[in-house]
């Protein structure tokens, strides 16, 4: 069985990612499993300066699913490549990919162009469209005319990959991808996050002190199927499906839809042997559905 997939020129030993926000910068996993199984992983969203997140509570559980509002804590791009990357090297032997988020063009294309000499990145994950944070990628995310200048600025400074992530919370997610292919995007990554809400019975109040969150997990694995197999029909350039991916199954599902590569986010933060078991898993479902090279079967819900 030939698990291989290739994204933009960068051969993976299979399509399953580690999503951005769910696996930190590698080293609490690789406690537990030789990460080094994972086709790669997209560490923790960075930005150009430290961030200390969204106060608390910033988690709520929902039905097959969770909320999330951590508002992109992380120690700032700098740090990153002086501690961080330098760090995952000693047990993640491949190159990973660099999840940037920002709240200007300016912010995402110094940040961008910070990482992009880093010999540990494979590509760039720039991230247009995070719902939980006031003021940030989500503004970007939302407006085909946004998405392209953010992806025309980040392309200005750097030679590797970028691939840009779409947000569902929007009225057209195939008109953003066309922009953002137009502007240069080598992939795209979808989907983020939907915006949800809990309320407290007891308070009266929103559960989380953002009031709203990112709803991921089980529950929005359809809506995420369904906009990779739009997107697929939209543009010529790789896609990474995610959005509630927990099983080898979906991986497929995925890969059928439209998505070259796959990223794992909610389900490693409730079994955190959950990549590790679906690249396991991989395999004996192949065998089950008659599929001998990954590569065959991408877009293949598609019509001749």
């Amino acid at each position: 069985m030939d698990t291989r997939v290739t994204l933009s020129g960068w051969t993976l030993d299979n399509p399953v990612i580690a999503a951005s926000g769910a696996f930190g910068y590698g080293k609490e996993y690789a406690r537990y499993y030789d990460i080094n199984c994972l086709g790669s992983f997209s560490f923790k969203g960075t930005t150009l300066r430290p961030r200390v997140g969204n106060p608390l509570p910033r988690i709520a559980e929902t039905a097959s699913g969770m909320l999330n509002a951590v508002g992109l804590q992380n120690p700032g791009v700098s740090h990153v490549l002086a501690h961080e990357l330098p760090e995952l090297t000693t047990f993640f032997h491949k190159k990973v990919i660099a999840n940037i988020s920002g709240f200007s063009v300016e912010e995402y294309q110094r940040a961008c162009e910070l990482i992009d000499p880093s010999d540990a990145v494979g590509l760039i994950e720039i991230n247009i469209s995070c719902p939980n944070v006031h003021g940030g990628g989500m503004s970007f995310g939302s407006d085909a005319g946004s998405a392209a200048l953010v992806t025309k600025a980040v392309k200005a400074v750097t030679k590797k990959p970028v691939y840009v992530k779409l947000s569902p919370n929007v009225t057209d997610i195939a008109e953003i991808a066309k922009a953002c292919e137009g502007a240069g995007a080598d992939g795209l990554s979808l989907i983020n996050t939907l915006v949800g809400m809990r309320i407290d019975l007891k308070s009266q109040k929103p559960l989380l002190a953002n009031k709203t969150g990112g709803l991921s997990g089980p529950a929005v694995f359809p809506v995420a199927v369904s906009m990779v197999y739009r997107v697929y029909e939209a543009v010529n350039i790789p896609l990474i499906g995610m959005g509630g991916v927990s099983s080898a199954r979906d991986v497929l599902e995925m890969m059928l839809a439209g998505a070259t590569a796959v990223q794992v986010g909610a389900a490693n933060l409730v079994n955190s042997y959950a990549c590790r078991d679906i690249i396991h898993d991989l395999p004996g479902e192949m065998e089950k559905y008659h599929i001998d090279r990954l590569t065959d079967i991408i877009g293949g819900a598609h019509g001749e």
